[in-house]
This record gives structure tokens, C-alpha cells and sequence, in this order.
């Protein structure tokens, strides 16, 4: 009888902390994915030559092929430098948004972002 019960749970002021600051960081990794998202990286290959720029949606936004590429006629190497500058494009892309994400979460790598 002289046991009396105090309170509430154990930890639940801390369960309820901890959903806080989930919640504060599920707002910052949308904060951070929609600015990512309008931020646009260029890339380039054979010497500036070809130039790639993507988006943070990972979708490319514009490419430019000098016209000296085009006269030579050399279609292989031209789709080669099409090629590098575009995956390089779309690895800045991962690397920034990983790199920006990683900020918020201390590198836990939560799906969907």
C-alpha cells in the first residue's frame, strides 16, 4: 500500500522529446530536399567542351556541345564527353544532397531523402 504510483511512465517525457525533435527534423530534411531540389550543379568534359548542368531532382536541365565537337565527326568520342560530364553532373548531385541531408540527420541514412 505505502507503494504509490507517480507521475506517469517512466521515460515518457522523454518519448515525447524525442518525437520533437523527430518532427523538428522531418521539417528540416523537407526544408533542405525542396532547396536542394532548386539548386543546379554544371558540370564539364573535354576542356569545357561539353557542358552539363542538373538540377537537384537529378534531372538534366540543359546540355552544350561545342560546335568544333560536332564538325569533326568523331560521334563516339562526342557521346563519351555527353556521357562523363553528365554522370559527373548527376554524382555532384547526390554528393551535395547526401552532404546537405547528412548535416540534419548526423549521417543516419533515412529513406525517402
Amino acid at each position: 500500500m505505502g507503494n504509490k504510483f507517480r507521475g506517469g511512465m517512466p521515460g515518457m517525457g522523454n518519448m515525447g522529446n524525442m518525437m520533437k525533435q523527430m518532427q523538428k527534423m522531418q521539417r528540416q530534411m523537407e526544408e533542405t530536399q525542396k532547396r536542394l531540389e532548386e539548386t543546379e550543379v554544371t558540370t564539364t568534359s573535354g576542356g569545357g567542351a561539353i557542358e552539363v548542368v542538373a538540377n537537384g531532382k537529378k534531372e538534366i536541365v540543359s546540355i552544350k556541345i561545342d560546335e568544333d565537337l560536332v564538325k569533326d565527326g568523331d560521334v563516339e568520342m562526342l557521346q563519351d564527353m555527353v556521357m562523363v560530364a553528365v554522370n559527373d553532373a548527376i554524382k555532384k548531385v547526390l554528393d551535395m544532397s547526401e552532404s546537405e541531408l547528412g548535416k540534419i540527420t548526423g549521417g543516419i541514412n533515412i529513406p525517402g531523402f
